[in-house]
């Protein structure tokens, strides 16, 4: 999904550094117990089991972040990673200023290796993640050589923005008042942690529905020019190979649906496509949904 080499790249809500200071927080711990589901971990597995449950600890001082000022155009998006991470955010909050009333945009913070954050520390082990206590979105880009190299992802433009769209579906959910949905009720294969993902795959599908034909603000041109059926496989790519299931496989040899977070590779194509087929969110409600596999 190639951007529009003419739009203008709005930096206003990024900000960007790494590295940590003061006293960090277990990763799969603390803040009520709840960080497991604020961090939205795309990996699929128990961020206990990446840091070992230990208290994520001061790597050093904090490391000079990337120069946003460098991302002006669609052309810069096109060219750099991180200018395309910026731009996908401002596409994605585009669109949901037009589908959601009353939408505010997110903070979007690009780290290395590690980050502090209102949900607690974090490192780039658990991926992409949205902390709703400060309503941000937190990339490392490392993550997408990660996703090709060991969950078999292809490395498209829109693998990549799916991630984003993704991200800014949890800040969706978090202003509908959805998002503390994920730790009640059951948990496993059909409980609201699985279905709190699948829907934010939904919302990812509906804005890449609408992407090339919302008009950046003050343009009659849209961010993102159409999509083509690369763009979607891609996309596909990227959300099959996050499944819990797949990962599961990869790990252990073997599926536990007990301790599923995110949904198998299956499901989670699914919902995206409902979202891109459709463009309506209202098709997303994954929570009211007696089937995860069919909608």
């Amino acid at each position: 999904m190639t951007f529009n080499e003419g739009i203008r790249i709005d930096t206003s809500t990024t900000s960007s550094g790494g590295g940590m200071g003061g006293r960090g927080l277990a990763v799969g711990g603390g803040v009520g117990g709840l960080v497991v589901v604020l961090i939205a971990l795309f990996f699929g597995i128990d961020p206990g089991s990446v840091t070992g449950g230990q208290t994520a600890q001061q790597p050093g001082a904090a490391t000079p972040g990337f120069d946003v000022s460098q991302c002006k155009t669609g052309k810069d998006a096109n060219d750099n990673v991180n200018c395309r991470v910026i731009a996908t955010g401002n596409s994605v909050d585009q669109v949901w200023s037009q589908l959601l009333k009353g939408y505010s945009r997110p903070k979007l913070h690009l780290f290395t290796e590690s980050t502090n954050t209102a949900c607690g520390a974090a490192t780039s082990d658990v991926g992409p993640f949205y902390c709703p206590a400060d309503r941000t979105v937190y990339i490392d880009t490392s993550f997408y050589q990660v996703l090709q190299d060991r969950f078999g992802s292809s490395g498209g433009p829109l693998a990549q923005e799916y991630v984003i769209a993704h991200e800014y579906g949890h800040h969706v959910q978090n202003l509908l008042g959805d998002i503390s949905k994920a730790q009640k009720g059951v948990q496993g294969a059909t409980g609201g942690s699985v279905r709190t993902e699948l829907q934010a795959d939904c919302y990812a599908g509906v804005w890449a529905h609408h992407a090339s034909t919302t008009n950046a603000p003050g343009s009659d041109t849209p961010f993102l020019k159409p999509l083509s059926d690369k763009d979607i496989a891609d996309a596909l790519s990227a959300a099959q190979s996050v499944g819990d299931d797949r990962i599961q496989k990869a790990a252990t040899g073997r599926v536990n649906k007990e301790s599923w977070t995110h949904g198998s590779a299956a499901q989670r194509q699914h919902w995206f496509t409902v979202g891109y087929q459709t463009g309506d969110a209202r098709k997303c409600d994954t929570y009211s949904a007696t089937d995860l596999d069919n909608g």
